[in-house]
């Protein structure tokens, strides 16, 4: 009789738990876990305007945030902004940033959406995707945030109650760059 090895039978064990913690997870969530963190959408573009390396600067009537690199350069990602009513302009600074971030929606929020628990956390399902990066203006939260979204769909496109909506895969890339105290102008 073989002896068994029972680091490999532990192995096997744990990868089929594994497995049907993803099956029940997907169940649970209504099969709405992301399966990817979405396109890439950034480019290098020449910018007219001189900017400090690392200022971002937002038009969010073409739906873009440039991240400036050099001067006359800088990297471009495609973003969804405020839709109707929710769109804003002026000059803040990154406050903080989070991985991962649980979402608080604000009282404003609350009363316009009925049903909006107190606290979404961390994790797949959050609105706020897998970086938040915080928005301040004279050190104080705007509330405002550059995010991640589960909701593909609505990047590019006027969809938000006024944060900036990145894929995940392009708002971990930009949460690498930016440093905390950097200046974001919102046109």
């Amino acid at each position: 009789m073989k002896a068994i090895d029972s680091g490999r039978v532990r192995s096997c064990v744990g990868l089929v738990v594994l497995a049907v913690l993803a099956v029940a997870g997907d169940v649970a969530a209504g099969g709405l876990v992301p399966r990817s963190l979405g396109p890439t959408t950034s480019t290098v573009v020449a910018i007219e305007k001189s900017y400090a390396a690392g200022t971002i600067v937002i038009v969010s009537a073409n739906r873009t945030l440039d991240l400036v690199i050099s001067d006359g350069r800088a990297i471009r990602y495609k973003i969804g902004v405020g839709r109707d009513g929710f769109r804003w302009s002026g000059t803040v600074k990154v406050g903080r940033k989070s991985e991962w971030p649980d979402w608080r929606p604000p009282a404003e929020m609350k009363a316009r959406a009925a049903g909006l628990p107190d606290l979404v956390p961390a994790g797949p399902l959050n609105p706020l995707g897998a970086r938040g990066i915080y928005l301040f203006k004279n050190g104080t939260d705007t509330l405002y945030r550059i995010h991640g979204t589960n909701e593909q769909s609505t990047v590019g496109d006027f969809a938000s109650s006024g944060c900036f909506r990145m894929s995940n895969a392009d708002v971990i890339d930009l949460y690498e760059r930016v440093k905390v105290g950097s200046t974001v102008i919102v046109k």
